[in-house]
């Protein structure tokens, strides 16, 4: 697929077709990490930092709710 850029504002955008996103599981939300190797564009969605934040978040509710219980059987 072919794109070009296109003028917003003083910048240039890069329009993503809906089914790419899609594809992708990505939103106008999404963060990313924008690189380049010297030649090309690399636009890396952050989908795993989200990810691991969620993980983190239900690890810290389930050791809250049942740390007793686990430390007990972890003797």
């Amino acid at each position: 697929m072919v794109k070009r850029l296109i003028q917003h504002g003083n910048s240039v955008a890069l329009v993503i077709d809906k089914p790419i996103l899609e594809m992708l599981n990505i939103t106008n939300e999404t963060t990313f990490e924008l690189s380049t190797d010297g030649k090309n564009l690399i636009l890396s969605p952050q989908i795993e930092n989200a990810q691991e934040n969620n993980t983190m978040e239900s690890l810290g509710r389930i050791n809250q709710k049942y740390g007793n219980v686990l430390k007990r059987l972890g003797k």
